[in-house]
């Protein structure tokens, strides 16, 4: 629990320092935010060993769908391939809205299928790989080349860390998540922004009653639900205390709170039936006035949605332990090196070369400025649209900045959670059932 308390408290200087910086420069709407000098070391984006070989190499990432960074890592991989025409690069992607590709993953890792460069997820989500010996430690790599290594901000390496003291995923960009909020929609209905509960609740009711969806939010993928409803309840604190202890009280009032905004209307009519993407189309089009969302959900808001739109700490629950400035955040993703790849005398050269280039600060950068990340590398990106610069204030501001709850708890077990949130809100089940039943399974796992 301690080195997870360490990580945190790294990303959010390392979010806190991006924000402080930011607030320094007087730019339209611009994001001056400069670690380091323009030309810090790593800027450059040319791989140190160029590969010779013919080569072909599959990279596998959820940079697709309508990911806001879709066009940018796909060109990211064209000028590599112009560069070096003798390395044939398969882009294989699919949504992170598409918990199918959880099941690719970890079907391809363990059937001798991996890609040979994954971009995944840090955490339990990869402990099975990383535990089989799959993916490479990259901390000799990153020893041996200090333009690579130092271009990156040290908490970003820091944040993905193991417990093993290893570095398995080269990150590029940090995420917050929040509730993101439609300034205009509460304008028209002379709404206060939800501060706290109270703002939050007579909100909602007055825009179900007044035909607009409050809170643009799945049943089934109700992953930020959970995790900032806990939260909210819980704290930073008694997030992290998991279900092995036993159920936390503050968990299950965060959860069953999820009812009483059922009951006001907070949730689409379709709420058991629509996905992740779904409920973000809602908020794009303007039919929903809240959605809970990561950094990354800016890159693909309208403009006219975005230009309105500001993100906040879902408010604290009452009678809980949230201070309501809790932030959900971190370097929770990156880069993996297959070891099939690296002992591949044809691949590995190319492999290595890949990850490095994918991985340089100017790809960082253009990351970053594609998905309104927190950049893992010493870069200045320009041009944020407001709403991301609210967010990173509100990381600045925050109390905490803590790891989403399925990066400890096992799949099975946050599965369980979330397929139980549809009956806790209808009534069907209570919050201590749908837990006690995620407990069972969390123990078992951990056995």
């Amino acid at each position: 629990m301690m080195k997870k308390k360490s990580t945190t408290a790294l990303a959010a200087l390392s979010m806190a320092a991006v924000m402080a910086l930011t607030a320094c420069g007087g730019n339209e709407g611009g994001n001056t935010a400069s670690p380091g000098p323009s030309a810090a070391p790593g800027a450059s984006s040319e791989p140190s060993t160029a590969p010779a070989k013919e080569v072909s190499l599959r990279v596998f990432s959820t940079f697709g769908g309508t990911d806001a960074a879709r066009e940018a890592f796909q060109k990211l991989l064209d000028d590599y391939s112009a560069k070096y025409p003798n390395v044939k690069i398969e882009n294989d992607v699919m949504s992170a809205n598409d918990d199918g590709f959880r099941t690719k993953v970890n079907s391809d890792m363990n059937s001798g299928n991996e890609p040979d460069l994954l971009f995944y997820f840090v955490g339990s989500d990869a402990k099975g790989f990383v535990d089989a010996g799959r993916v490479m430690p990259l901390n000799s790599l990153l020893d041996e080349d200090a333009e690579w290594k130092n271009g990156f901000i040290p908490s970003a390496l820091e944040s993905v860390k193991q417990p093993d003291g290893n570095i398995y995923a080269a990150p590029l960009t940090g995420f917050y998540e929040g509730l993101f909020v439609n300034k205009a929609i509460f304008e028209k209905y002379n709404l206060e922004l939800p501060t706290d509960w109270d703002k939050l609740t007579k909100a909602v009711k007055a825009l179900s009653d007044n035909g607009i969806i409050p809170l643009a939010a799945p049943f089934d993928q109700s992953h930020y639900v959970i995790e900032h409803s806990v939260l909210a309840a819980a704290g930073s604190d008694g997030q992290k205390a998991g279900l092995l202890n036993g159920i936390n009280p503050e968990w299950e009032l965060g959860i069953g709170k999820l009812k009483e905004l059922g009951e006001l209307g907070a949730f689409p009519k379709d709420a058991a039936t629509i996905d992740l993407t779904m409920a973000a189309n809602y908020y794009s089009q303007g039919l929903a006035a809240m959605v809970l969302e990561g950094s990354w959900a800016i890159g693909g808001m309208p403009e006219d949605v975005k230009a309105t739109t500001t993100v906040l700490p879902f408010p604290a629950v009452p009678g809980g332990k949230g201070t309501g400035k809790d932030v959900v955040g971190g370097f929770g993703s990156g880069f993996y090196l297959s070891k099939a790849a690296y002992d591949n005398a044809d691949k590995k050269d190319a492999a290595v070369s890949l990850l490095k280039y994918l991985t340089s600060s100017e790809a960082i950068k253009s990351i970053a400025a594609a998905n309104g990340g927190t950049p893992a590398a010493n870069v200045q990106i320009d041009g944020l649209p407001q709403v991301a610069l609210d967010g990173f204030k509100m990381v600045a501001d925050s109390t905490s900045v803590n790891s989403p709850i399925d990066s400890y708890l096992s799949p099975e077990t946050f599965t369980t959670i979330r397929q139980n949130v549809m009956a806790v809100v209808k009534g069907d089940k209570t919050a201590k059932q749908s837990l006690e039943a995620a407990e069972k399974i969390e123990k078992a796992n951990k056995q």
